[in-house]
């Protein structure tokens, strides 16, 4: 008899089933991952349910892939398939990329994964302290952009939305040798939180503390946003002096006007997810450099994924980390 397992499916907007399943074999450059835990990516998971596109050009299917749309996962690797040599059965894995197009997502109890879309991680690190793999590749492309610009080291840097990825800059922000660090979001709670995680200063948009303009001491030298609203990257743009990187989904057109022309000012796109950044943010996570265990605000089996859901519309949750138990 074929081994079984639980796995989630959207069968249609707001409406998620727990159900029995068949257990994946893996495929020719598979692993098949027992899964730990899973943290959610609240934008994916609040557009699926709400039966909204991620991307305009990706029109929903419904049912949906089954386990989608989990990708933040960490488990151990249980069977591999042909041509696997990097990675053998008992190692711990993250993924540090969603590559789309799975056959099945990893809200699940097992999940096939390409060998190449997986780091080994160490033992003693638990579920939440690097389920989040992913977004923090993610969230170190962006800091590798800035690096380049030498943004980052000894400069004054702002971060709009606190966030998952506001909340990971923030702390590579400091890792990279930031002299300031300041962090915006109109949530008292996820202010709170980015002070705790060493912000030097937290404020709500349009707080008068905030520089007037792009000149004077005040000012911000360089700036990450991540909530990808033209409100909040219009105001860094306002407030910077050298560089706003654009993290967060982009979909409205940015202003970039004559009093941004002087100065050798520069509004940098997201750049490519590689796998060296994942093992740059992986190399921050097991030095201590970077914790992501305070993303993580509630557990919950994912039998009880609408209810997690819905923590997340309602910004009580900045990450859930789902567990295949009915019994967590």
């Amino acid at each position: 008899m074929k081994a079984t397992m639980k796995v989630l499916q959207i069968l249609e907007p707001g409406r998620a089933v727990w159900r029995e399943a068949p257990r994946p074999t893996p495929r020719p450059g598979e692993v098949l991952v027992r899964v730990e835990g899973v943290t959610t990516c609240p934008h994916w998971d609040l557009h699926l349910m709400d039966g909204v596109p991620m991307f305009e050009d990706r029109p929903l299917i419904y049912p949906h892939t089954p386990g989608e749309p989990g990708h933040e996962v960490v488990g151990e690797v249980v069977a591999l398939g042909k041509a696997v040599s990097r990675l053998a059965v008992g190692a711990r894995v993250a993924a540090w990329r969603d590559p789309g197009g799975r056959r099945q997502g990893c809200y699940a109890q097992y999940v096939p994964l390409a060998a190449g879309d997986l780091l080994q991680i160490p033992d003693t690190l638990p579920p939440a302290a690097v389920a989040p793999l992913e977004l923090a590749m993610c969230v170190q492309v962006s800091f590798d952009q800035l690096r380049q610009r030498e943004a980052v080291h000894g400069k004054r840097l702002g971060i709009g939305g606190l966030g998952p990825a506001g909340l990971i800059a923030v702390q590579m922000a400091r890792a990279y040798g930031a002299r300031e660090v300041i962090g915006l979001d109109p949530l008292p709670k996820r202010r709170a939180l980015a002070a705790r995680l060493d912000a030097d200063h937290v404020l709500p948009p349009g707080d008068p503390a905030l520089p007037p303009d792009r000149e004077g001491p005040a000012a911000l030298d360089a700036a990450l946003d991540t909530t990808g609203l033209k409100i909040s990257i219009e105001a860094l743009m306002a407030r910077t002096k050298e560089t706003v990187a654009i993290f967060g989904v982009l979909r409205e057109p940015i202003v970039f006007g004559p009093a941004h022309w002087w100065g050798d000012f520069a509004l940098l796109g997201y750049g490519a997810h590689n796998r060296a950044a994942a093992g740059r943010a992986l190399d921050l996570i097991v030095s201590g450099k970077l914790d992501l265990t305070p993303l993580v605000t509630h557990r919950l089996p994912l039998s009880r994924y609408a209810e997690g859901v819905e923590l997340l519309r309602t910004k009580e949750a900045v990450k859930v980390l789902f567990l295949p138990s009915d019994n967590a």
